[in-house]
């Protein structure tokens, strides 16, 4: 059995006290299901709204959700994050404490029989050349550790107004457009993968190619879904 989950773009942290009480209880009452019967758990990217780590610091808010992900752990999930564009600095936090898999580039994995190609997909876009660049200084070891040298108190608030920088420059865009994406499963599959699964346009989609399967796997914001692989088939369903 290779039972896999795969979710993305829950951005907790993104809106109010009560709403994210809210979508905390949806998220671990769903991580609560996956716990039942999942071999694999694929968050790919952007759970947090921001996540940056200083040496001996994480942000707070997220102990129950960071605590479910333990557990999931403890119960012998083999786990994997795929980082996303609001996970703008990712250290050892969740591999040295958690024991997830990390993965800054996109994964490419066999479940079985079946190959999978997961990637948070944030700048495949054509037309968005600008954030390539700037995921490029985001993720160079000098960035980080100049960052990491301002006080949380002013750091984290900062990264707060970076994020909505990014959701904003995302919603200027328009409704998302997934030609790009779509282009790329195509060449993927022609590569022999037989899965190709994104997040980020936050617009659940699933469409087959033959034998062949694309994924966008939707939000946590508004339509809380998720795709579910149960060893033959993968589905795309949605939290109630």
């Amino acid at each position: 059995m290779n039972k896999a989950y795969f979710f993305s773009d829950v951005h907790l942290g993104m809106s109010s006290s009560k709403s994210e009480r809210i979508k905390e209880k949806r998220l671990l009452a769903f991580l609560d299901h996956v716990a039942a019967d999942a071999d694999y758990v694929f968050i790919v990217g952007d759970l947090f709204d921001f996540w940056f780590e200083y040496r001996t610091v994480i942000p707070r808010g997220y102990t129950r959700v960071l605590s479910a992900l333990h557990n999931l752990r403890e119960l012998g999930k083999e786990m994997h994050y795929i980082a996303g564009n609001h996970d703008f600095w990712m250290r050892d936090y969740l591999s040295k404490e958690l024991d997830i898999q990390v993965h800054f580039d996109a994964l490419e994995i066999a479940l079985g029989e079946k190959r999978f190609y997961i990637h948070h997909g944030d700048g495949i876009a054509k037309h968005d050349k600008g954030y390539r660049l700037l995921k490029r200084v985001f993720r160079n070891p000098v960035s980080i550790f100049l960052y990491s040298v301002i006080h949380p108190d002013l750091g984290i608030p900062l990264a707060k107004w970076v994020s909505n920088l990014s959701r904003n420059h995302t919603g200027r865009q328009g409704p998302p457009d997934d030609r790009d994406y779509r282009e790329l499963a195509q060449q993927q599959f022609l590569e022999g993968f037989d899965y190709v699964i994104f997040g980020h346009l936050h617009t659940p989609n699933l469409q087959t190619f033959g034998k062949k399967v694309y994924v966008n796997l939707g939000d946590w914001i508004e339509h809380f879904t998720y795709a579910v692989f149960d060893g033959q088939n993968m589905h795309l369903e949605k939290w109630k």
